[in-house]
């Protein structure tokens, strides 16, 4: 029968001791940052106004399978043609749990130029500003009309067209032959991988925050 060396036995306690207290160590270094990270992702940390002037989180939709973010401006040619489209699709998908937004980029807009815009257009009433252009920035979008797709936890998994409508500035088809968004959209609600994850979307450009 072989006898267990207790110097080693010794030496391999040693060891196992010395691991467990580096996990222990880096376990306690970890936690101030995951504290620190608890709070963000919250209407904190967007600049984001409805428009009576209160702050929003428009992530906070409860059971929403997606939010759609449509940028649009008041005084943008092909962003106002898109008016009957855009509410096509908010009436088509709100009843399967797709939450839409309209989000007014420009910081100079008023509460009440928008009011007048989504009335004048019969857009829907849901709609905040982005003076610091925060949704701009996670929604990765350039310009007016443009549409960005997030799944729960604010995973961004499509920005782009809304359609194909608009070959180019100037060069607008009769009618879209692709249309990107509902696309994506239908793929979310069967459970289908997204097709696409961006597409070039042409329209009025959106100016850099001063």
């Amino acid at each position: 029968m072989r006898l267990l060396n207790p110097h080693h036995a010794w030496a391999k306690s040693s060891s196992i001791c010395a691991f467990l207290r580096a996990i222990a160590l880096a376990l306690i270094l970890a936690i101030p940052s995951f504290i620190s990270g608890c709070g963000k992702g919250t209407s904190s940390a967007l600049t984001v106004f409805d428009l009576s002037g209160h702050r929003v989180d428009p992530f906070d939709a409860a059971d929403a399978k997606a939010i759609v973010f449509i940028f649009v401006a008041t005084e943008c040619p092909i962003s106002n043609r898109y008016a009957p489209e855009i509410r096509r699709l908010s009436e088509k998908f709100a009843r399967s749990g797709v939450k839409f937004w309209l989000v007014y980029p420009d910081p100079d807009i008023s509460p009440d130029a928008i009011r007048k815009h989504l009335k004048e257009f019969n857009l829907s009433p849901d709609a905040v500003r982005d003076p610091q252009h925060d949704l701009v920035k996670l929604s990765q979008v350039r310009v007016t009309p443009e549409a960005a797709v997030f799944l729960p936890g604010r995973r961004l998994v499509y920005h782009g067209r809304i359609d194909n409508r608009y070959a180019d500035f100037g060069k607008e088809r009769p009618e879209a032959t692709e249309h990107e968004l509902e696309t994506v959209l239908e793929a979310i609600l069967q459970g289908k991988p997204v097709p696409y994850a961006t597409t070039r979307a042409v329209g009025c450009y959106i100016s850099d925050v001063k």
